[in-house]
């Protein structure tokens, strides 16, 4: 299993409704990009945050629905809107599940 993971730190002069587009928007990927299991989004709440206001997190299938979700229309059609409202930080990586035997 692959995660994506993200924090925005909004521009400023965004609005409460913009916010609340951005959450609808991206949780509308879900069924619309293959190997895309789950998708949460939120406000961050951590005092640690950074200044980083918002974040969510991606489950996928594998590497390849991974790669396939940066290229995928759907995800350039919603960037190209949103990347001037944010600055984001990204992590991707294959996650060890609590869930999962350790198998070392």
């Amino acid at each position: 299993m692959y995660i994506h993971a993200f924090a925005f730190r909004w521009v400023e002069g965004i609005t409460e409704e913009q916010k609340k587009h951005v959450q609808k928007e991206i949780l509308a990927l879900q069924g619309k990009i293959p190997g895309l299991l789950e998708t949460h989004v939120g406000t961050n709440v951590s005092p640690r945050g950074q200044d980083y206001a918002f974040g969510g997190v991606m489950k996928f299938v594998d590497k390849a629905a991974l790669e396939a979700y940066f290229p995928h229309l759907v995800h350039q059609a919603l960037g190209e809107w949103l990347m001037p409202m944010i600055s984001p930080l990204e992590l991707d990586f294959d996650a060890a599940s609590s869930t999962e035997a350790y198998r070392g």
